[in-house]
């Protein structure tokens, strides 16, 4: 069975649909065997009774939170969950195993339970929203993904309840930790300059800009499907080799989201890509064809388009001219009639009754407005994962659905893509972007400790199988 991907993670949302075809399905319950620091030892607990221990029923409480309930259940689910996702999980002592998620489940609810206390919401079409994004990235309809969440175990409402808690814990993360974090010009400098004398001594750090043909393979596929599919992606491969034009090839053959964009999926970091992708392209000169590589996804066929080394000082990213009309979250408007809204302008300008530029100086509520929402040229990483998400789908020239992001809703439309040289002040912003990252992730892991720490738990009796 492969297990759903959500990309609704406490760090980021940033990888793409290849990505997630490359590198396989997972649950959306973030991996607790890499989830940082352990968040302290349990508290004392009483002896255990030399008599014989009395049959019980499997449901009862293991521990409190802030006088709310963890239950023997809740973690038994989640160490089954765990170890359907990370087979090497089961590695781990089963009452290791059983610890850990249990301390995992009481930072998690100390969080929840603080998020509620500010006031921070998520709403249906916000989880709708992200749910759809779980399909898009696993290369799968809507139908398809709720028929694999039953198949792993989990009802709609378990699994929509998972993506708001996470949406939840996102924003949560984004308001008292992320807005906390500063980087001077002077540490991005000095960030900027370590980097390149990494990359000199390492010649394996570098962006690579790819383009793929997907031939998808069901997972439920009959031998005689997967070799069917098998010899497709061969074919397309020669054909490429042959010197045809692959955007063409991506067009007419593709199964990828990114089909619309020649199949291209930006030029990004090696380890923004998966490993088989890299490891596939390592010794494949660029306008060289790779492949085809089968994943859980199916056949891929590669194309580099481009390599740069990282801290180089010609180094080169592929940057998207865009703008935006931004609905703020407010209080006297609904997420849904902000999305309402927003639909309409786009069936206006598809129309051709409105123009971009006028809708976001008389609506659009950030400081964009003024410029027509323009937003200018950006690089990857530029933006919040929801918003480049939704980006990166986008011809030049296409207008988005209205998508949520923890600031309001917007409008995207994309004017045009391009791959520049960066220029100093970019790598400087770059670079601060990156050590920013992680700063935040070591705040991050101080913070969650806090928060534990701020908690009152109150441990009951040990969970049993």
């Amino acid at each position: 069975m492969k297990h759903i991907r959500s990309i609704i993670t406490l760090g980021c949302l940033a990888a793409m649909a290849a990505s997630a075809g490359a590198q396989g399905f997972h649950s959306g319950i973030t991996d607790i065997m890499r989830a940082g620091p352990r968040l302290g030892p349990p508290v004392a607990r009483p002896a255990a009774p030399t008599t014989a221990p009395v049959q019980r029923a499997a449901e009862f409480i293991v521990a409190l939170v802030n006088s709310e309930p963890i239950t023997n259940t809740e973690v038994l689910t989640r160490v089954d969950r765990l170890i359907k996702e990370n087979p090497d999980a089961e590695r781990v002592p089963r009452n290791e195993l059983t610890r850990l998620v249990l301390d995992r489940l009481i930072s998690e609810r100390a969080q929840l339970q603080l998020a509620k206390e500010n006031g921070i919401k998520v709403d249906e079409v916000a989880i709708d929203q992200a749910e759809q994004t779980v399909a898009r990235q696993n290369e799968i309809s809507l139908t398809e993904l709720r028929r694999r969440v039953i198949a792993e175990g989990l009802t709609q409402a378990e699994f929509r309840r998972d993506l708001r808690d996470q949406l939840l814990l996102t924003r949560l993360r984004d308001r008292e930790v992320e807005s906390k974090v500063k980087i001077s010009d002077a540490e991005a400098d000095e960030y900027l300059i370590d980097q390149r004398n990494v990359a000199v001594k390492n010649a394996a750090l570098q962006n690579l800009n790819l383009a793929q043909v997907l031939v998808a393979v069901p997972e439920t596929a009959t031998d005689a499907q997967v070799a069917a599919a098998q010899k497709k992606a061969q074919d397309i491969a020669q054909r490429a080799r042959a010197g045809e034009d692959f955007a063409k090839l991506v067009r007419e053959n593709s199964d990828a989201p990114d089909r619309a964009n020649g199949g291209a999926i930006g030029m990004r970091s090696a380890d923004r890509y998966p490993s088989l992708f890299v490891d596939a392209t390592q010794s494949t000169a660029v306008n060289g064809i790779a492949g085809p590589i089968r994943s859980s996804a199916g056949f891929h066929v590669l194309k580099v388009l481009a390599k740069a080394q990282i801290g180089s000082g010609d180094a080169t990213v592929t940057q998207t001219q865009v703008r935006h009309i931004l609905l703020l979250n407010d209080p006297k408007r609904t997420t849904a009639q902000a999305v309402a809204q927003l639909a309409e302008f786009k069936r206006r300008l598809q129309a051709g009754t409105a123009d971009f530029a006028g809708l976001a100086r008389d609506n659009s509520q950030d400081g964009s407005a003024k410029d027509g929402g323009e937003l200018g040229w950006s690089r990857p990483g530029q933006f919040v994962p929801e918003f480049e998400e939704a980006m990166d789908r986008l011809a030049p020239g296409e207008i988005s659905d209205p998508v949520v992001s923890r600031f309001g809703v917007h409008l995207i439309q994309v004017e045009g893509r391009r791959d520049a040289k960066l220029t100093q002040s970019e790598q400087r912003e770059a670079a601060r972007a990156a050590l920013r990252e992680k700063r935040v992730e070591e705040a991050f892991s101080t913070w969650v400790q806090e928060v534990r720490a701020r908690a009152y738990v109150e441990y009951r009796e040990p969970p049993q199988s």
